[in-house]
């Protein structure tokens, strides 16, 4: 089965910190590469270890919005 999630790769520090929004997975890595790869076999993993997500599939997909916030 074939699956898409949506991935987001921020840069903290030295670090490229990837997560998958859709199952709450991070991962890390030095290069935007190496942090999608790595979070590629983060949510292998945690998809072997839950079959319901297998024979379900997903079913809610993320609310993606913005917020505005006014800084004092």
């Amino acid at each position: 089965m074939t699956y898409r999630f949506t991935a987001v790769i921020n840069k903290e520090g030295k670090w490229y910190v990837s997560r998958c929004l859709e199952l709450g997975v991070v991962s890390q890595g030095e290069t935007i590469e190496k942090a999608q790869e790595n979070l590629k076999e983060a949510v292998d993993l945690f998809l072997e270890d839950r079959p319901n997500i297998k024979k379900t599939g997903l079913r809610v997909a993320p609310l993606v919005t913005t917020l505005e916030l006014e800084h004092v």
